[in-house]
């Protein structure tokens, strides 16, 4: 079966790295991820910036170019970004703003209204939130009305599980990732969002898995088959994602 893979991220050399609470990361160049998915059906995926990359566009950049049209970028932008830098992101693939609650690295979320909301109407952007679930109550009012959301790592722990059903049943995509990250039942957290909405599930390797208490294994994928029926399967692995990246009209094309 055909994969997409909705979050990975790519650590060059030559690319500013920042601390993140004192960890920096191994690299994990394109080629190291790309013998990593050797044995894996994977035809395209999300590049996502990580808290050690702060706002730094050049190793995303250079990782769109390499993995090709097929691969999408999601970046951490300063809410002040002029237009025309956006707009120069969107055209060579970036498709999402990231803003990482958990870790930082990323705009505050207090920008998260007013950013998700610019950035949406600009160039189509979604916004993607790496945020434990037990913090979203402070800002379900605002997610709930905002265009386009996702939330990363099933919401990360149980406590708060209920909330995050509530947003997927109002539209709101979860990445079925990182299940060495969560405190509870990946095949229970994905029967309920499942079931909450068919369309929200997004699967990714996490690859290279940093500060994971496990990495990501080929069994995460198995378990998902074991979890759901194959058409169910195919969604979660492969179209949800396509869908959210790759198939939307790009706005930015009338700048052209």
């Amino acid at each position: 079966m055909k994969l997409f893979d909705s979050h990975l991220h790519i650590i060059d050399r030559g690319f500013p790295l920042i601390p993140n609470d004192g960890y920096v990361p191994d690299y994990y160049p394109c080629e190291d991820y790309l013998k990593s998915i050797t044995n894996l059906n994977v035809i395209g995926g999300a590049i996502v910036s990580g808290s050690f990359q702060g706002f730094d566009q050049t190793y995303l950049m250079n990782a769109l170019k390499i993995l090709g049209d097929s691969f999408v970028g999601v970046t951490q932008l300063p809410y002040n970004t002029p237009d025309d830098v956006i707009i120069t992101l969107d055209k060579v693939g970036v498709r999402a703003l990231r803003f990482n609650v958990n870790r930082g690295g990323s705009e505050s979320i207090s920008r998260l209204d007013y950013f998700a909301r610019r950035v949406h109407e600009l160039v189509n952007w979604h916004s993607e939130l790496y945020i434990d679930s037990k913090n979203l109550a402070e800002i379900t009012t605002t997610v709930e009305k905002l265009p386009a959301v996702s939330i990363d790592h099933l919401g990360l722990s149980k406590t708060g599980f209920s909330q995050l059903l509530s947003l997927v049943d109002k539209g709101v995509k979860v990445k079925a990732t990182g299940f060495g990250r969560i405190d509870f039942d990946a095949g229970e957290a994905i029967r309920s969002i499942y079931a909450a909405n068919p369309d929200a599930l997004m699967f990714g390797t996490d690859l290279p898995s940093t500060r994971a208490k496990r990495p990501f294994q080929y069994s995460d994928i198995e378990l998902i088959f074991n979890t759901v029926d194959e058409i169910a399967a195919e969604k979660i692995l492969f179209k949800n994602a396509v869908n959210w990246y790759l198939s939307k009209e790009r706005k930015a094309n009338k700048n052209d």
